[in-house]
């Protein structure tokens, strides 16, 4: 330990412990500890001297912060490990409650738009890259994750590893979608690029893969040389693919199964969008006599 770490406290360390123990990822935990931290700060002691009143109290100020619902909801959830696990005072959180999130329609871009984004994209690592993205519906931590080996061309489809919910599954892999997977397999090659069996979309040194901060400035380059002026981020493209599915009338539940959604209630929010279905409802306006 150098001069500048700081020791880690007991209580943290068996927060870590107990986070360990259940198997959460290392992504959740980091968001567990800054929860916590955040806690300690605003009480200005240790979180394990916190009453039922402290809790209230901090709610009450984050709301006052202007905090979004989901921002809200992370810091409830975070503090429910430490005081149910870590500390056995779940009576300390029963009258803390989640708040609603708001539902939003999701931003769809048109097959058209799609096209010019995939165009703009800056070099041919990026533009695969957000193909793969639209042509297989994967979320943006889900391409980056890819490796060579998760391609099968046999089975025309991408084996998807450890996605959101830490769940394996397979991704489609379109004609399309292969033939540009294979011109930047064999562009990378040749470029020194990518290591056997090693990341599909690797980063600047190919032992790392391209990080997802990479991937959204990509996205956001490639939306404003295309001249789109909707708010774009790499899930636009998981939910223009799911949208574009829909529209061309494929089972919402095929859908479901493809996007890994857990809730058929969520992919269901994609018939709000599908603008080529609700052209073709007709208006009861439409049937009514002449006049």
């Amino acid at each position: 330990m150098t001069s500048t770490d700081k020791p880690v406290s007991p209580l943290r360390q068996r927060m870590i412990d107990d986070m360990r123990m259940r198997k959460l990822s290392p992504k959740t935990q980091a968001s567990y500890i800054r929860v916590v931290k955040r806690f300690a700060r605003f009480l200005g002691r240790s979180p394990d001297t916190a009453s039922a009143e402290d809790l209230r109290r901090y709610q009450l100020y984050l709301v006052d912060s202007g905090i979004s619902a989901i921002s809200l909801n992370a810091n409830l959830t975070g503090l429910k490990f430490l005081f149910d696990n870590t500390l056995d005072h779940p009576e300390l959180m029963a009258k803390m409650h989640a708040v609603h999130e708001p539902r939003k329609l999701p931003v769809v871009l048109s097959r058209e738009e799609v096209a010019r984004l995939l165009a703009a994209a800056d070099n041919l690592k990026h533009q695969t890259a957000l193909s793969v993205a639209y042509g297989a519906g994967l979320r943006a931590s889900e391409v980056v994750a890819l490796k060579v080996s998760d391609v099968d061309s046999q089975r025309m489809t991408l084996r998807v590893e450890q996605g959101k919910g830490r769940k394996d599954r397979y991704a489609m892999l379109s004609p399309v979608l292969l033939e540009r997977l294979r011109a930047w397999w064999k562009f990378a090659h040749a470029q020194g690029k990518m290591l056997p069996g090693g990341w599909l979309f690797p980063g600047l040194d190919p032992i790392d893969p391209l990080s997802t901060r990479q991937l959204t400035r990509a996205v956001h380059a490639a939306a404003e040389a295309a001249g789109i002026d909707k708010r774009v981020s790499m899930h636009t493209l998981r939910h223009s693919f799911a949208t574009h599915l829909l529209e061309q009338k494929v089972d919402i539940r095929v859908i479901q199964v493809l996007l890994g959604h857990k809730k058929l209630e969520t992919t269901a929010l994609y018939a709000q969008v599908a603008t080529d279905i609700l052209r073709e409802v007709v208006s009861p306006i439409e049937t009514l006599p002449l006049m």
